[in-house]
């Protein structure tokens, strides 16, 4: 049967909205409590939704009962402190599962490519429902910095570079690529993340806000995205040496027994 996708999201895995122009106090998302959470850096979260109305950011499948992405439960005492921010991830009316502020602390690009991961939001999703994919709304000015986007981990020959000034809005297929963001800046970055089921309402609100598969390309010289590279090839083969070691001498102690 399949699930039911956007069509918008054929051609790159991801479309960039109209910007949101309206002024948010940042108390809404500094007021907030954030829990220790690790994701493609030095990273916190601030939940808004989750699996039970807890303040805890663990997927849906690692509670009892084990479930999808979808039908995530509100927190009043988070959404009372960020009732713009809550409205934002309601609006389009599609079944929202985690909904959560991501604070990223300043990293680099070779950092961003290192940590470029996708994400397993349709564990458990019934065949012929709807496919989870996740809004990403950047609430902090972070003009120097960007969204990267991959088919392939570590093939640079399709990477998208998505700008991320305040305002900036994207709707990823954050399962079909890899993504991370590279934070240029002296403060933390702070965006709002959403898991909407695709369907009807989801299109509409893509519709609505112009989404189109594809933004300007943000320039980086040759000199960095060359060293990004090959940072990042340095650092995967230094991981998989750890962990080759790693087992080597667990069946050693195994035969040492």
């Amino acid at each position: 049967m399949g699930y039911i996708k956007s069509a918008a999201l054929d051609e790159t895995g991801f479309v960039v909205l109209d910007s949101y122009n309206e002024e948010i106090d940042p108390q809404e998302w500094l007021s907030i409590e954030y829990v220790d959470w690790k994701s493609s850096g030095d990273t916190r979260f601030a939940p808004l939704a989750s699996a039970k109305g807890e303040i805890e950011c663990n997927g849906f499948w690692n509670h009892t009962p084990p479930r999808t992405d979808k039908d995530g439960v509100w927190i009043p005492e988070q959404t009372e402190k960020a009732p713009t921010l809550t409205r934002r991830a309601q609006e389009p009316g599609s079944n929202v599962g985690r909904c959560r502020i991501i604070e990223l602390q300043p990293n680099s690009y070779a950092d961003a490519l290192y940590n470029l991961h996708q994400d397993d939001n349709n564990r458990l999703n019934p065949d012929g429902t709807g496919w989870v994919v996740r809004g990403f709304f950047n609430l902090t000015d972070d003009k120097n910095s960007y969204f990267v986007l991959r088919e392939n981990r570590t093939d640079p020959s399709i990477e998208y570079r998505v700008a991320l000034p305040a305002g900036a809005q994207l709707i990823v297929d954050t399962q079909r690529l890899w993504h991370a963001v590279h934070h240029d800046g002296d403060e933390p970055r702070y965006c709002l993340i959403t898991s909407w089921e695709s369907g009807p309402e989801l299109d509409a609100y893509m519709e609505k806000y112009h989404a189109v598969p594809t933004a300007p390309q943000f320039e980086v010289s040759q000199e960095v995205l060359d060293a990004g590279q090959a940072e990042q090839a340095r650092r995967d083969a230094a991981r998989a040496a750890y962990y080759a070691a790693k087992g080597k001498a667990a069946v050693q102690a195994m035969s040492e027994a």
